[in-house]
């Protein structure tokens, strides 16, 4: 299901945000529709979707498509990319998806299964996913970009936090898999560690441990960010001169708390 926004046609191809809610994915979202692309945002909130689908467009006058998905769900995102590559090409596919966990940390004895294999599947497969229903127009034409919203879960593992750190760990490989492979055909994928608390989200939080974190959650300590200057690091990423490709970047907090 297509929810369209219309306003001016764009010029350039299709900017995809999966995992848009309301701080970073609609920051990154509004940063690409305000360069003139057309913009897909997907999440399973629709309601929620659409309500930013309609700002986004109204601020910066170009198409934006509210599109359904379940990143855990193979099905549901085959459907959302057959609706998103309807649109065009897609040139930029950021996932920004991300699994709630628990408050608090929680032993392994206690973790449940589907909890475990939900986190996995939203954090990683989701990406594999998305990532292989855009990279065969991406490499057809020899360019595009992939981002991957990561965080300090991506690096280090803390206790009580499997289900956040296994699926973020499998994530960076992906994106490191996908860069070496991809990178000569002409496709930027690029991996980012939002290392502290981005502002506006609805949680946070705390543990004496580095900070992980989320779309709308946070684990750890340190400052915040503001979320439309996070994005400008994403659409930095995109404009980067092929010979000189980042493949992660770290984005830290004004005065993250190191343990």
């Amino acid at each position: 299901m297509l929810r369209s926004v219309t306003s001016s046609i764009s010029t350039r191809g299709i900017a995809a945000i999966v995992g848009v809610g309301p701080n970073l994915g609609r920051s990154i979202a509004r940063k690409f529709a305000n360069e003139g692309y057309t913009v897909a945002i997907l999440a399973r909130d629709l309601g929620r979707l659409s309500r930013i689908a309609d700002e986004i467009a109204r601020e910066e006058k170009v198409k934006v498509y509210a599109i359904p998905i379940d990143c855990s769900d193979t099905q549901s995102v085959r459907d959302a990319f057959e609706g998103v590559l309807s649109l065009g090409f897609v040139e930029v596919l950021v996932y920004n998806a991300y699994q709630p966990v628990p408050y608090g940390p929680s032993t392994l004895t206690d973790l449940r299964l589907d909890s475990f294999q939900k986190s996995l599947a939203v954090s990683s497969v989701g990406a594999f996913h998305c990532a292989q229903q855009v990279l065969p127009g991406m490499v057809e034409r020899g360019r595009g970009t992939i981002l991957f919203t990561g965080c300090a879960a991506s690096l280090s593992g803390v206790a009580g936090f499997s289900e956040l750190c296994c699926g973020k760990f499998a994530l960076r490989g992906l994106s490191q898999c996908l860069a070496r492979e991809f990178h000569p055909l002409g496709v930027h994928i690029a991996h980012v560690i939002i290392d502290g608390k981005i502002n506006g989200a609805s949680r946070a939080l705390m543990m004496p441990q580095r900070s992980l974190v989320g779309e709308q959650q946070r684990v750890g300590g340190g400052g915040s960010m503001d979320p439309d200057s996070v994005a400008q690091t994403y659409w930095f990423l995109h404009m980067q001169p092929r010979p000189a490709w980042t493949q992660e970047i770290d984005i830290r907090s004004p005065n993250p708390r190191f343990i």
